[in-house]
């Protein structure tokens, strides 16, 4: 059920009024290599209010996943300034502030689905009683309920993904962070997904960051996107998008939404002509 006008205003203004929850400035990363430095993001400054939807697009190369990693302290910037729930990147993953979903699977075959879910947990240190409940919750959450004792190998390529979106939620971060998990599906069932991911995103408030090459896929899900120039990676656009938060497919037929998609594309390839 859609919220009411009330609930939106009052859900407006708290985006407005609240601290950010993801918050980059000036950020610069350069790795060294064998054939020399390597810029992979320049001068990045971006704010995440709490409940976006954001997507990251841009060319291969561009610095999408190095930003995701740096988020998840799985890289560290070179200069700059970066919170995650107002505190640094490593002191956001060691309070457990994200889950993260990586371009595969990444399932454990000699595990069920259950328990590659139940991992993390246990990793944490989690009761068994409530590991049970958590792993019951996430499997009905991503429609995967009587899948638990499947193995990996039992599941589509899409099933699996939504146990890795499950184990991400298990232990119930604020913040999801996704890089590319549909892109080597097919598009019948990354359209599923994509109106799954929505549905979840609805149902859970979490703020999500989102790597994608499709613009299809990311004016459908966002609320923000931010468009990235080849390397060294930087902001083109950032676009708040206007589409209403409930969105059936067919939205991607409509003016609104063709209008974004082509802000997008003319925001790609102005990254390209600025080089």
């Amino acid at each position: 059920m859609s919220p009411d006008g009330s609930t939106q205003m009052a859900a407006a203004s708290l985006s407005q009024t609240s601290a950010p929850v993801i918050a980059a400035r000036d950020l610069n990363l350069v790795f060294q290599t064998a054939d020399g430095p390597v810029q992979a993001l320049k001068d990045v400054s971006l704010s995440v209010a709490k409940g976006d939807f954001v997507s990251f697009i841009g060319p291969s190369g561009c610095g999408k996943t190095t930003l995701l990693r740096c988020v998840a302290a799985l890289e560290t910037p070179t200069s700059g300034t970066l919170t995650v729930n107002g505190l640094t990147p490593d002191e956001a993953r060691r309070a457990r502030a994200y889950g993260y979903v990586f371009q595969a699977a990444g399932l454990y075959p000699w595990r069920t689905i259950a328990g590659n879910i139940r991992l993390p947990l246990e990793i944490m240190g989690f009761p068994r009683a409530e590991q049970d409940a958590r792993v019951d919750r996430v499997l009905k959450l991503v429609d995967l309920a009587g899948f638990g004792r499947k193995y990996p190998w039992q599941l589509s390529g899409g099933m699996q993904q939504r146990a890795s979106i499950a184990r991400a939620l298990a232990f119930d971060a604020d913040i999801l962070l996704m890089d590319e998990p549909f892109g080597a599906l097919d598009e019948i069932v990354r359209d599923r997904l994509n109106e799954e991911v929505l549905n979840l995103w609805a149902r859970t408030g979490k703020t999500t960051l989102f790597v994608t090459h499709s613009i299809p896929e990311a004016v459908y899900l966002s609320t923000k996107i931010v468009v990235m120039s080849p390397r060294p990676g930087r902001i083109t656009d950032v676009i708040d998008s206007p589409l209403p938060r409930e969105r059936p497919l067919d939205i991607r037929e409509s003016p609104e939404f063709l209008a974004i998609a082509h802000r997008v594309r003319e925001g790609l390839r102005a990254g390209h002509v600025e080089l």
